[in-house]
């Protein structure tokens, strides 16, 4: 179990996705680790955004980063059209960019509660902790 001495170690391109995502003001950035209780992923990341625009924005740069930190593109990307629930799956993770209210519809963070999760808080005020 995580603790303030034995914290979660997020993988080098799910914080690369995390910043991204921040760069792009992706709101209450997390990562849940779902490896063990999932056999298709080890880890969801999720964001939120206010508008269309901003959704397919923190998508684009979270590929950008992702790519930029030594991963290779997503396997698939769904929801781009739509832009109200985009994901980005990157085999090892995926990536759920939201809009507001149709992250708080689907509420993924109460669906897995009881998987680790890291809340991201940007490298500026002390990187991402569990």
């Amino acid at each position: 179990m995580p603790s303030a001495d034995h914290p979660i170690v997020v993988p080098d391109l799910v914080a690369a996705a995390m910043e991204g995502a921040d760069d792009m003001g992706g709101r209450d950035i997390v990562a849940l680790d779902v490896g063990d209780v999932l056999a298709i992923t080890d880890w969801f990341v999720i964001t939120s955004a206010p508008n269309v625009r901003q959704v397919r924005r923190i998508a684009e740069t979270v590929e950008e980063r992702v790519k930029e930190a030594g991963g290779s593109g997503p396997l698939r990307i769904e929801g781009l059209d739509l832009a109200q629930w985009v994901l980005l799956d990157f085999g090892e993770f995926v990536v759920h960019v939201f809009q507001e209210e149709t992250r708080a519809r689907y509420a993924l963070e109460r669906l897995w509660s009881d998987v680790p999760c890291v809340e991201h808080r940007p490298a500026r005020a002390g990187g991402a902790t569990a």
